[in-house]
């Protein structure tokens, strides 16, 4: 069965919540059956399917919210929450 690639919210609307010192907050939700991204109430919700194993689901959220901002997974840190639902993250453009 082919993957379905996650429907993920405008880079603005996404930009919009990044702070001045480049942070963006995110709940996540490992072991989903798809993999989605979106933005309620000015929060941004990111399911993926990876399990929380080994950073794996972290991983999975580096990488589309990488994705989701156009931007290199590398360019994307994560700074607080490797085991809690609730992370922060870096967002360093080019």
């Amino acid at each position: 069965m082919a993957r379905v690639r996650a429907a993920l919210p405008e880079r603005d609307v996404l930009r919009a919540l990044v702070d001045g010192e480049g942070r963006i907050a995110v709940r996540v939700t490992p072991g989903a059956r798809v993999e989605t991204m979106e933005v309620e109430q000015g929060r941004v919700c990111i399911k993926v399917r990876a399990k929380p194993e080994d950073g794996k689901a972290n991983d999975a959220v580096r990488e589309l919210l990488a994705r989701a901002l156009g931007l290199p997974s590398s360019q994307v840190q994560l700074l607080r929450g490797a085991t809690s639902r609730e992370k922060q993250f870096r967002v360093n453009p080019e």
